[in-house]
């Protein structure tokens, strides 16, 4: 569903550019909430940040893997409900937009001067659809791991037309053809009704293979699981003899230094564990999906394209600014093999998003770090 130069005229490509803008910042503020742990739940939160930079990546590349929807029509996955399950709502907005960036700049896919049609749309519009949707389904749902697999397909699922819903609204305001609005309401709502299937398998099966491995690392189950509690043995002597027992006849006697006062055991803190298997099984499924699988994926036009195709959205459609690079169109060029240079533009553009999704995430979390530092240390000097 990226979207071209010259679908949507200037004006609602500056409104939806001031609008990304400031959506993107505010989730530069709540991403570095979650990723210092201090976000919902709590539990295991400290640990999102190595893993962002990898969901961005895994976005990237599971992207590149377009699946027939229809006769000569085919999708891919947005990665908005994906993200915000998995490392939150704003990290999940932060982790989509930078896959658009790397795709305009580096690939020549989405339009530059449409970038702020194209994150508002794949990531904002998406995150925030269907985090909202999985938010409330987990919290009807019986409190178990499965609930979170169905609430991430159904959230996934709503969140691709709705998308597509979004995409009408603002070609209704600013688009450069003179179409029927009820005509794109339909074609782009039932394409990719069918699309958002395609986008809640992906995102269920994903979702499900972390909780079965590591369901601490999952975002949006945080708070499911009950806390242990610690119980005592009704054997147990009590602490102290009750206010209404008569004194024992020898109490003057010296009670010795090991009748002490039995200390009720308080619960070790849970070892932190290592993601590290984690995020190597999940760049390894990157790598393979850009650098292998995308050879294998369907040729046909995604749903936006067959839309604009068919009903003549794409009359106006603009010359990319960056079409002549190196890996325009997924393939470097200069490589005769088509899969090599598939292949190879698909290494790169996981180990690119990769790069400047986990530095953008470390600085956030580094900074969060640093302005907790001097407020203990206020905190310490009035005390």
């Amino acid at each position: 569903m990226h979207v071209p130069d010259g679908f949507i005229n200037a004006p609602v490509s500056a409104a939806t550019g001031a609008l990304a803008a400031t959506a993107v910042a505010v989730s530069l503020r709540g991403a570095r909430r979650e990723l210092a742990g201090t976000g919902q739940g709590g539990g295991g939160a400290e640990r999102t940040a190595p893993l962002a930079g990898l969901v961005a990546a895994f976005i990237f590349a599971v992207q590149m893997l377009n699946f027939p929807v229809a006769a000569g029509t085919s999708g891919h996955l947005l990665g908005g409900a994906l993200a915000a399950i998995l490392v939150g709502p704003y990290t999940g907005v932060l982790c989509v937009s930078v896959v658009l960036l790397m795709q305009g700049v580096l690939f020549a896919d989405g339009g530059l001067t449409a970038l702020g049609v194209n994150i508002t749309d794949m990531a904002i519009v998406t995150t925030v659809v269907a985090y909202a949707l999985f938010r409330g389904l987990v919290k009807v749902l019986p409190r178990r791991r499965r609930s979170v697999t169905v609430a991430s397909f159904v959230a996934a699922l709503v969140s691709v037309p709705a998308a597509a819903v979004a995409f009408t609204g603002m070609y209704a305001l600013g688009g450069t053809a003179d179409v029927s609005i009820g005509k794109v309401f339909t074609a782009m709502v039932g394409v990719h009704v069918l699309i958002g299937m395609g986008e809640a398998v992906i995102t269920a099966l994903t979702v499900g293979a972390v909780m079965a491995v590591r369901p601490d690392l999952v975002y949006g189950a945080r708070g499911l699981a009950r806390p242990l509690e610690l119980r005592t043995s009704p054997l147990t002597a009590p602490a102290s003899a009750p206010a209404s027992a008569p004194a024992p006849a020898a109490a003057a006697e010296p009670v010795p230094a090991t009748a002490a006062k039995p200390v009720t055991p308080t619960p070790a803190a849970a070892p932190r564990r290592s993601v590290r298997k984690v995020w190597l099984a999940g760049l390894a499924a990157a790598l393979v999906c850009a650098g292998g699988i995308s050879y294998y994926a369907s040729a046909s036009p995604d749903g936006l394209e067959k839309v604009a195709h068919d009903q003549g959205i794409d009359k106006n459609t603009k010359k990319h600014a960056t079409e002549d690079s190196p890996l325009a169109g997924y393939s470097v060029k200069d490589i005769g093999n088509a899969r090599l240079a598939g292949g190879l533009a698909g290494v790169i553009g996981v180990g690119a998003t990769l790069a400047v999704g986990t530095g953008v995430f470390v600085v956030l979390r580094r900074r969060k770090a640093e302005g907790a530092a001097p407020a203990a240390g206020v905190a310490g000097e009035r005390a």
